[in-house]
């Protein structure tokens, strides 16, 4: 177990809970390093991952969805990717067992937008980025999974105003847990965080998304909504299906959408 002084205590804690269910898990903190997802998936591609815990202080290069960036600075996100081998019967609502599990343990208040951002008060709290890599020797069976997470802890800065995304209603300056936690930091959430984040995977893994359904729907921030698909088709968000797929009914049509064909924004 490798650690920064500032993190070292909850990354203890976080092996201590882990490791009796997720044998050969470790833990690693770093002050700074450029992505810890693309780390992971550089020794996915490599070799079977190990059961991981990659977080760090700073990251110089991290990745969102779609290839978007995601800064980080010491003390004021939380920043980590979670690496190991999996094999469930289908893939499908991954992101949002993940985004539910965090959800569930950061606020009473925090909602999901589909497919993979945390939303606090109508702004963006955090994302999750989840990639797999196989080997050529793989036909069936676990592949490498790695669960990359960052999440604003500190109050936004006004700054933030000039480079948050642009959407319907112009620039929105991310949301910040401390907000409605005060006081709140990365090396208090990280224990809160991932123990459960692990038992809720592994549950996905051995059961799928559906169990999983009734719980996203009660954090469901599109619900009802009137949104703008990515081809420009509009529609009103009516849930989620069994397997994570989110419903928009259009011109009266009920239609799925998959997590790989769009960008959802409200109206």
């Amino acid at each position: 177990m490798i650690t920064t002084a500032s993190l070292a205590g909850g990354a203890e804690a976080i092996w201590q809970a882990v490791v009796p269910d997720l044998p050969g898990f470790t833990v690693e903190v770093l002050e700074e390093i450029d992505s810890t997802n693309t780390e992971l998936m550089r020794r996915a591609r490599a070799a079977a991952l190990d059961p991981v815990l990659l977080v760090a202080e700073r990251q110089t290069a991290g990745r969102g969805r779609l290839g978007r960036g995601w800064h980080s600075q010491a003390g004021q996100s939380l920043t980590f990717s979670l690496g190991l081998s999996l094999a469930p019967r289908s893939w499908s609502g991954l992101s949002l067992v993940v985004g539910l599990s965090l959800a569930e343990q950061l606020h009473a208040d925090v909602r999901l937008k589909w497919p993979n951002d945390l939303w606090l008060m109508g702004r963006k709290l955090g994302g999750i980025l989840v990639e797999t890599a196989g080997h050529a020797d793989e036909r069936e069976g676990p592949r490498s999974v790695v669960v990359g997470v960052g999440i604003n802890v500190a109050r936004p800065a006004e700054a933030a105003l000039a480079n948050a995304p642009a959407g319907p209603m112009g620039a929105m300056p991310p949301a910040g847990l401390a907000e409605v936690e005060m006081g709140v930091t990365a090396a208090e959430l990280l224990p809160r965080l991932v123990p459960p984040l692990v038992r809720d995977v592994q549950s996905f893994a051995a059961e799928g998304f559906a169990p999983f359904a009734s719980r996203f729907a009660a954090r469901d921030a599109l619900k009802d909504r009137e949104l703008r698909l990515s081809d420009g088709t509009t529609g009103t968000a009516c849930g989620v299906a069994e397997d994570g797929a989110l419903l928009v009914r259009v011109n009266g049509q009920l239609r799925r959408v998959d997590s790989a064909e769009v960008s959802v924004r409200p109206c």
